[in-house]
This record gives structure tokens, C-alpha cells and sequence, in this order.
């Protein structure tokens, strides 16, 4: 059953998920500006400063259990998991499963969850090209990015490209602003984030399938 949107949570506007549906049939992706509310971006801006000043993210890895180790020549980030502890991430993640039901009811994907962590990149950081699914364990489904930095210089970097998955082409190139969702399909979609020259923050997600084995849920991460 769909729950009641508080007062201070509008549901997401129907136009534009049947733009991010059709988007994601069309060719894998989609990049909507302004998706996400600027009193949203700026709560969980100022969360994530607090977390850094904090020392509470930690430096991201590459692979998944015992493959999982640091590359700093590959990814730059810092991360700290959403663990709905503040409204802001509650409310963040309640316009995600708003997502996940019209995805699962228009495309019958069955996503089961949905997981995500803040990221903050240094200046001088990148994240070299790749895929978000774990290989041989295809769970992750359809990836999400958030952005949350206002007023981003169009000379500041840190932009994600967007590869076509037939070939080496650049089909997108999407400024880290503040309110813009990009989502894609995460077995499918190469792409990367180029050198930043300013801090960048968002939130990356990924809705998952449950890829249970011998009746043990996958783990999340």
C-alpha cells in the first residue's frame, strides 16, 4: 500500500518519473535537473559537511567481500552509508521507494531494496569508468545519483560522463548541480566522473534485486 506523503515530502511529480520511465526504456539513462527539492539538497549538504568535519566517511573501495580493497589510482570518494538516522535521509529515501514502486509497477522489475551512501569527492578526485554491477552477482539493478552541491561553475569539473554500451561513444555529460537525478541501468551503463576541482557531493543508490542463494538474502553491500 502507498503511504501518505507528509505536508514537507510532496510526491515526486508524475510527469516526471513517466520521463525517467521512458528515458530508461529508450537508451539506459536518464537525467532529470531540478528532480530532487532544494530545501532536500541543502538539508542533507549540511549533513554531509557535519559527517566530514566529523571524520565520519570513510575512503570507498573497489569490488565487494573479499575482493574489496582501495584503489586511489581508480576512485577518489569518501563515503558514509544512509542509515535513515535523520529526517533529511528519511525523506530522501522515502522519494526513492516512491521510485522503486513505479519502476517495479511499469517495468515489473522486482526490485527488492534499495541502498546508498553519501559521496564527497575532494578537489583533484575522480572515479575512472565503469559499471556498478559486481560481476557474477548482478543484484544491482538500476543506479541513482543525487546531487547536492548549488551553484556548480561550469569550469569546476567533476562531471559524469555517460558512455553508450554498444561502443566507446560519450552519449552524456552531467553537471554535479544540486537537485539533478541521474538514474541508469547498472549492468548496462559505463561511466565515470571526471576530475573534480572543487568538493562535489551526492548520494549514489542503487535499487536492488534479491539475489538470495541456499535461502540467504544477498547481502547489501
Amino acid at each position: 500500500m502507498t503511504q501518505p506523503h507528509s505536508p514537507s515530502q510532496p510526491p515526486i511529480a508524475q510527469e516526471r518519473v513517466d520521463e525517467l520511465i521512458d528515458s530508461l526504456v529508450e537508451r539506459g539513462w536518464y537525467v532529470g535537473r531540478d528532480f530532487l527539492p532544494d530545501a532536500l539538497c541543502q538539508s542533507l549538504l549540511a549533513e554531509l559537511d557535519d559527517k566530514t568535519r566529523r571524520d565520519a566517511l570513510v575512503a570507498a573501495g573497489i569490488g565487494r567481500g573479499d575482493q574489496h580493497h582501495l584503489r586511489r589510482d581508480i576512485r577518489g570518494d569518501a563515503i558514509y552509508w544512509l542509515d535513515r538516522e535523520s529526517q533529511a535521509q528519511r525523506r530522501y529515501l522515502e522519494t526513492m521507494a516512491e521510485l522503486q514502486q513505479a519502476l517495479n509497477q511499469a517495468l515489473f522489475l522486482g526490485l527488492f531494496e534499495y541502498e546508498a551512501h553519501f559521496a564527497r569527492y575532494p578537489p583533484g578526485s575522480f572515479y575512472r569508468r565503469h559499471l556498478d554491477s559486481f560481476q557474477g552477482r548482478a543484484n544491482r539493478i538500476v543506479s541513482t545519483v543525487g546531487y547536492l552541491t548549488p551553484d556548480w561553475p561550469a569550469d569546476g569539473g567533476g562531471e559524469m560522463v555517460i558512455y553508450s554500451p554498444d561502443d566507446d561513444r560519450e552519449v552524456a555529460r552531467v553537471l554535479p548541480e544540486a537537485g539533478t537525478l541521474v538514474c541508469f541501468m547498472a549492468e548496462t551503463i559505463p561511466h565515470e566522473v571526471l576530475p573534480t576541482h572543487r568538493p562535489r557531493a551526492s548520494i549514489a543508490g542503487w535499487f536492488r534485486r534479491n539475489a538470495s542463494l541456499g535461502g540467504l538474502v544477498d547481502p547489501a553491500r
